[in-house]
């Protein structure tokens, strides 16, 4: 909340839908957004010179940032950590990400997150990227911890966790129907991913209400011309989405750019970004622009959504809006959380990032 409204004119304001060249906008006392023509009285202003000011960025998938990695310190004061600085580089709203690992390291992890959310502004939950998924694509996750689930393991994670797993990436082959419809039906997100489905299989379950995919491309099965694989199955389909990393070492820019023309909003944006890590399983180092383990898989990357947003666009020749759609818009409405995130309309909370033209960080507005 603000003491005095805050207003911003001369702004290029992309709204999650448009641009709009010709609005103040004003931010009042409770924190919300509305438009207007003239510059009220009263008010702090800023003079944005024709800056971009758009939605502030949702990320739905990131391990560490600004400091410790969350499963190797699974704590509030790790989350604070992550939250503080996201949003001093863009990312309003984030799921805070746990890949395959000990039921210990798991429950902690929850346990952290359901403290957080007392207080916690920008997170939105957790997602578990494991360890449920298959071990011939297991990737970088440790394959000791990787198990196909029960249902009553289910009921026990969820119970416990008590609304703070949003989402959790699952390789819907090799589980029971009776698990993906428990998890569908306890409103969790779920995303095909390390998952081994032929071109059937991952139909089936974007059918059965699987949602979206995790990391398209990679750690899945490929596309292959006599068997077309999961990102076929997802360009096939009418309503199921999929992540990408867009850090040119995890997928190539031709290919982002080839996926994007296909599925046009139904591609999002993740980092996936990790941190340096000298203890547990996931032992990061950063070797150049990207994270590797231990035997030199690559693992994480080491970008923000800013980033992810600016090679979108210059290297990919993905249209701005579509590229600002893919950072904000679209992970808030997967996740459910489009009345507080991902776009700039009247009545909303103000979070709003303002960009210079070359799409470098200005200032953020939460």
């Amino acid at each position: 909340m603000r003491n005095t409204p805050l207003a911003i004119l001369n702004a290029k304001i992309f709204d999650g839908f448009n641009w709009i060249y010709d609005k103040i906008v004003v931010v009042n006392e409770n924190g919300e957004v509305d438009f207007v023509d003239v510059l009220p009285t009263n008010v702090d202003f800023i003079d944005a010179d024709g800056k971009l000011l758009v939605p502030a960025f949702t990320e739905l998938q990131v391990y560490g940032s600004g400091g410790n990695l969350f499963s190797a310190y699974p704590t509030s004061e790790t989350l604070q950590q992550m939250e503080s600085h996201l949003k001093s580089h863009g990312t309003a709203s984030f799921l805070a990400c746990v890949a395959t690992n000990s039921d210990v390291v798991i429950y902690d992890c929850i346990k952290a997150a359901k403290e957080f959310r007392k207080t916690a502004n920008g997170f939105l939950g957790l997602h578990l990227e494991g360890p449920f998924l298959n071990p011939l694509k297991r990737g970088a996750h440790a394959e000791k911890y990787i198990r196909k689930a029960t249902l009553d393991e289910i009921k026990a994670l969820l119970d416990f966790a008590d609304g703070t797993v949003r989402m959790m990436t699952i390789a819907a082959e090799v589980q029971d129907e009776a698990v993906i419809q428990y998890l569908l039906d306890s409103n969790v997100i779920l995303s095909l991913g390390h998952s081994n489905a032929n071109f059937n299989e991952a139909t089936q379950a974007y059918n059965l209400g699987v949602q979206t995919t995790t990391h398209l491309f990679n750690a899945m099965s490929p596309i292959h011309h006599r068997d077309p694989g999961i990102p076929t199955a997802l360009f096939s389909h009418k309503k199921a989405l999929g992540s990408i990393i867009a850090d040119g070492n995890h997928v190539d820019f031709e290919v982002i750019k080839f996926a994007s023309a296909l599925l046009k909003e139904r591609l999002f944006l993740i980092t996936d970004t990790v941190s340096a890590c000298t203890i547990g399983p996931y032992q990061h180092t950063l070797v150049g622009d990207k994270f590797v383990t231990q035997d030199g898989t690559l693992s994480g990357a080491n970008i923000q959504l800013l980033d992810a947003v600016k090679n979108c666009v210059e290297k990919c020749s993905i249209d701005l809006g579509l590229a600002l759609k893919m950072a904000s818009k679209i992970p808030a409405q997967l996740i459910g959380e489009q009345v507080r995130f991902g776009t700039i309309l009247p009545g909303k909370g103000a979070n709003m990032i303002l960009l210079n033209a070359n799409l470098t960080l200005n200032r953020v507005f939460y």
